[in-house]
């Protein structure tokens, strides 16, 4: 279980993230100088090398979000640069790949950092710039929306309820894609309209909705007996349907151990994703929501979610925040009462996902936040004590990613978070001359996650506007 330090303020952090941004730029530019692009998009590292693998092409979105990310903290031009030069080069393949359900990653990571910083005025505002972003992100939105498998459940609007299926295909609902839905919210906040056959208008809105819904429903488990394994807050990978009479019919894992075991990468996504959506249903006016079950009844969906998650992950985790790959990683026994010690990613036996840590970070954060501000209903519960609880264990996790041996300094090796695991089951992960696990390696979404969590608390630290993905996106 993680040991929360319930005294840690931002501002202790503030040293170790002074730090952190000076490895941060070195390791971008690392990359920039060294990794060849026409191998595809760097992935994770082998041997403290950026390398690709071809399975989707999820993570370019990360590499030149991160120099955004760097110039947002620091305030380097050569970053902004970097980024918006990168964008306009090589991002716009990804704003059409109608493959993948990974938009909200690749596309909001970048178009919609640029035009955050537009809109907050920490880039020169440029009319032309703007709309540049604005269609990207628009169009972005509308072809992950597409990507859609009706179910057999009747939505409170009244029309078939449904999910953003994954790469699988349409019989796949992946937990991560909860993370991707921020690509259909931006697109509804810019207003736009997305047609399909006959010129049919399909709310944005609502299938973010419906599937934030569905994930909520079939990905996370709630401790009411649903199977054997239904612990409260675990999560499945995958969700698999019958796409023929749009029934479920069980849990699956691509990248965890099985589908009744919780992949803690994927625990990690519906954590922060429904966290950071709780945050965006702020935004949407009262009358909008009224027609899909209204707000206090998306809010009650939403929060359930996250706090089962949430608290799942607090009680699973070993003491310092860093989980391993999986919660029933099958030698997870081996390493004894793991549960009440700090994490080892240096054992025989199963690999930690830092990876994991850093979205989870930012997840309780948000969480923790999000409680605190708005006082939701609780059934009773103090949620000012319970918002500071994941609150705190937001900043213990990422104040134990801040330092060795888990953040990088070795400036020969490229990646900036160590000990990220990508596909255990699969071997793909490098494993160091004498070592029996994946250990010491980064990965792009866990670099860009770190450096995303890490410029939460930075700016909470330097009085500047709350960090959100939808800052910018707002009509008008």
């Amino acid at each position: 279980m993680v040991h929360l330090n319930l005294s840690l303020k931002p501002s202790d952090l503030s040293t170790k993230l002074q730090r952190f941004w000076g490895l941060s730029a070195q390791k971008i530019k690392l990359i920039d100088q060294q990794y060849d692009t026409a191998n595809g998009s760097p992935v994770f590292t082998a041997a403290g090398q950026y390398t690709t693998r071809g399975w989707t092409e999820w993570t370019q979105g990360f590499q030149y979000g991160s120099a955004i990310l760097q110039f947002d903290a620091t305030g380097d031009t050569e970053f902004l640069d970097m980024g918006r030069q990168k964008t306009l080069d090589a991002m716009a393949p990804h704003v059409s790949h109608v493959g993948v359900h990974d938009h909200g990653f690749n596309n909001v990571s970048t178009y919609g950092n640029l035009l955050r910083l537009m809109r907050e005025g920490k880039i020169p505002h440029n009319e032309w710039e703007k709309n540049f972003y604005e269609l990207a992100l628009k169009i972005s939105g509308a072809v992950q929306a597409n990507r859609w498998t009706p179910i057999n459940r009747t939505s409170a609007s009244g029309r078939p309820a449904g999910f953003i299926h994954s790469f699988n295909g349409p019989h796949s609902l992946f937990v991560d894609t909860i993370r991707s839905c921020r690509a259909l919210v931006v697109s509804h906040l810019l207003g736009h309209t997305f047609q399909g056959e006959g010129d049919v208008r399909i709310n944005l809105l609502e299938r973010a909705l419906l599937h934030i819904n569905a994930t909520a429903d079939f990905s996370v488990y709630y401790g009411a007996g649903r199977d054997t394994y239904d612990v409260r807050g675990r999560t499945a990978h995958e969700s698999i349907f019958n796409v023929t009479d749009g029934n479920y019919r069980c849990p699956n894992s691509q990248q965890g151990y099985t589908g009744f075991s919780t992949w803690t990468r994927g625990l990690a996504w519906a954590m922060c994703g429904f966290a950071e959506e709780l945050e965006a249903l702020l935004l949407i006016p009262d009358a909008e929501l009224a027609v899909y079950g209204g707000r206090k009844v998306l809010e009650a969906m939403m929060l359930n979610a996250a706090r089962a998650t949430c608290d799942f992950y607090i009680e699973h985790t070993p003491t310092d925040g860093i989980p391993y790959w999986d919660t029933g990683a099958p030698n997870l026994y081996k390493l004894g009462d793991y549960l009440n010690e700090p994490a080892n990613p240096y054992n025989d036996h199963e690999p930690v996902d830092s990876s994991a840590a850093a979205i989870a970070a930012q997840g309780l954060l948000r969480l923790g936040h999000y409680i605190m501000q708005n006082n939701p209903t609780m059934d009773g519960e103090d949620a000012d004590k319970l918002g500071t609880l994941y609150w705190q264990a937001g900043l213990t996790v990422l104040d134990r990613l801040l330092e060795e041996p888990y953040l990088s300094t070795n400036p020969q090796h490229q990646g900036l978070l160590l000990h990220s695991i990508y596909h255990q089951p699969n071997g793909w992960d490098y494993v160091p001359e004498g070592s029996k696990i994946a250990n010491g390696e980064s990965s792009m979404w866990g670099d860009y996650h770190i450096r995303e969590a890490a410029l939460y608390v930075q700016r909470i630290i330097d009085g500047m506007p709350y960090y959100a993905f939808f800052t910018g996106c707002q009509r008008g």
